[in-house]
């Protein structure tokens, strides 16, 4: 799977989680750019991620994450391996 397939399916996930189907998310985009991006919203990013690409992230690779593009890299790289 390519970058930008992957990042059009986080964009996916965040229009659904968020219930907003004109959000357009990029690399550089992080929870202060997202009003209703809480604690809990993060929550339910990272399981419906978990699901869609069938995968398991470490509480440590997510808490060091800063952005939007960070975490499609992550997902990519963990699809490599």
């Amino acid at each position: 799977m390519t970058r930008e397939e992957i990042m059009e399916k986080v964009n996916g996930i965040f229009r659904d989680v968020f219930d907003d189907e004109t959000l357009v998310i990029t690399d550089s985009t992080n929870s202060d750019d997202i009003e209703d991006w809480d604690s809990l919203e993060h929550i339910s990013l990272i399981i419906s991620m978990e699901k869609e690409f069938n995968m398991k992230f470490d509480i440590k690779e997510v808490n060091k994450l800063e952005n939007v593009g960070q975490m499609v890299d992550m997902i990519k790289k963990k699809m490599e391996e």
